[in-house]
C-alpha cells in the first residue's frame, strides 16, 4: 500500500465522504480507499469497544445460479456447499489444480424461496477469480450454470462492533437478536432494500450490507446518523488489518496463496475432502494424510522492538525456517504480534522463534491462536 499518485483509480461511491471526514487515500488493489481517518489505534479500539464502519466498495460480488449451480460450487470450492440452508454462509477456498489457492471466498446460499448463491471475493481477485470460474465452466460443458458479476452494481458497507446490532436494528423491521452468525437475508434498512449477511472480518459482530450502489451512500449516511450516539466512526484499512490479525483472520496473498495449502495456511476446517471430487482435491489429501511441510504459526516478539512485517526471516538458531506472513503491534494486547509460515519442524506452542526486523534477530515465541476472542463468542 502506498500514497495515492495522482493516477486513474477506482473509487467507491463513498469516496467524497472519506475525504471530507479528513481520511488519509491510498492506493489499494487499485481503488482509492481510506487507510485511518482518527488515527489506526483509536479506530481499532472503537471497533473493539462501541461500533465502525468499514467501506467494503472493492470486494468483488457474484450471483452463483442455474439449476446446476450447487454441483458447480461443489466442484470449484473446497467446502461443502451442500450443508447450507436456505439464507445459510460458508467460508471456504477457490483452488487452483495443484491444491494451492486462488482467492478465499465467502459462499451464501439465497434466502427461502429463492435459487443460487451469493458469492463475495477479494478486491484485488474479481478479475483473476472470474476467469478460473470461466474456465473451469469450460471444463464442465455438463453443468447448466450463470456466473454473474454484480460488482458495479451493488456496494458493499460494514458495521462492527458490540453495538453493531443495536444501530441496526433502530433501522430496520428484521429481528436480528434471532438472525444467526453466517447467514443472509434479504431486508429493509432506513428504507433502502439490501441483502444483510452476518459475518465479519474483526472478530466482533456485525452485518455486511449489500445495496444498489446508487443508494450506498444514502445507506452510510442513515448508518453514521444512527449511530452517532452509540460512538460509531468510519474505519480505515489500516485498523481493518489490526481487527483482523489479532482475530487471526487470513488475508489473501499473505497468509493464502497460489503456492500455500489450506492444510499449511491452518484452514483445513474450510476443506471438505469426504464431499466428492473437487479441484485440486487429490494434492489437498496427499498434503493431509502427509502432514504439511509447513504450517502457519501465531507469535508474540519478546521485549521491545519495532513491529515484525509481511516477508520479515524467521530463523531458529540461526537458520531460517520461514517468514511472516503478518504483524503489527497489537493495540488490545500492547504487544507485537503476527503470524507465520515456517517449516513444520519448529512449529508449537511455547516454541521459540528469532524474527529478523531491520537485520537484528529479535525474540519470539509462539502463542494459541486467536489472539483475541470476544468475549461470549
Amino acid at each position: 500500500m502506498g500514497d495515492v499518485d495522482g493516477s486513474s483509480l477506482k473509487r467507491t461511491p463513498l469516496y467524497d465522504r472519506h475525504v471530507a471526514a479528513g481520511a488519509r487515500i491510498i492506493d489499494f488493489s487499485g481503488w482509492e480507499m481510506p487507510v485511518q481517518y482518527e488515527g489506526i489505534l483509536a479506530e481499532h479500539r472503537r471497533v473493539r469497544t462501541q461500533a465502525g464502519l468499514f467501506d467494503l466498495g472493492h470486494m468483488g460480488q457474484l450471483d452463483i445460479t442455474g439449476p446446476d449451480a450447487l454441483p458447480f460450487l461443489q466442484y470449484t470450492t473446497t467446502n461443502d456447499v451442500s450443508k447450507l440452508g436456505p439464507g445459510e454462509a460458508s467460508y471456504g477456498m477457490l483452488p487452483n489444480d495443484h491444491g494451492g489457492v486462488v482467492d478465499d471466498i465467502f459462499v451464501y446460499r439465497k434466502p427461502e424461496g429463492q435459487d443460487g448463491y451469493f458469492v463475495v471475493i477479494n478486491a484485488a481477485n474479481v478479475e483473476r477469480d472470474l476467469a478460473r470460474w470461466a474456465e473451469l465452466k469450460g471444463r464442465r460443458p455438463d453443468l447448466d450454470v450463470t456466473i454473474t458479476d454484480l460488482s458495479d452494481t451493488l456496494g458493499m458497507i460494514a458495521i462492527q462492533g458490540p453495538a453493531s446490532e443495536e444501530i441496526v436494528q433502530t433501522l430496520t423491521d428484521l429481528d436480528l437478536a434471532n438472525l444467526p452468525y453466517f447467514s443472509l437475508r434479504d431486508a429493509t434498512i432506513a428504507g433502502i432494500p439490501v441483502r444483510l449477511g452476518r459475518t465479519g472480518y474483526t472478530g466482533e459482530d456485525g452485518f455486511e450490507i449489500f445495496p444498489a450502489i446508487e443508494r450506498t451512500g444514502a445507506l452510510w449516511d442513515a448508518l453514521m446518523e444512527a449511530g452517532k450516539d452509540a460512538g460509531l466512526a468510519p474505519i480505515g484499512l489500516g485498523a481493518r488489518d489490526t481487527l483482523r490479525l489479532e482475530a487471526r483472520m487470513p488475508l489473501y496473498g499473505q497468509e493464502l496463496g497460489d503456492d500455500i495449502s489450506p492444510y499449511e495456511a491452518g484452514l483445513g476446517w474450510a476443506v471438505k475432502l469426504d464431499k466428492g471430487d473437487f479441484v485440486g482435491r487429490e494434492f489437498m489429501a496427499a498434503v493431509k494424510a502427509e502432514g504439511p511441510g509447513r504450517k502457519a504459526v501465531g507469535f508474540k516478539t519478546v521485549g521491545k522492538s519495532p513491529a515484525p512485517r509481511t516477508h520479515y526471516d524467521v530463523q531458529v538458531d540461526g537458520q531460517k525456517v520461514g517468514e511472516v506472513t503478518s504483524g503489527a503491534f497489537s493495540p488490545t494486547l500492547g504487544e507485537n504480534i503476527g503470524l507465520a509460515l515456517i517449516d513444520a519442524a519448529y512449529a508449537g506452542v511455547g516454541k521459540p522463534l528469532q524474527i529478523i526486523v531491520r537485520g537484528k534477530p529479535v525474540e519470539a515465541v509462539q502463542v494459541k491462536v486467536p489472539f483475541y476472542k470476544r468475549s461470549g463468542k
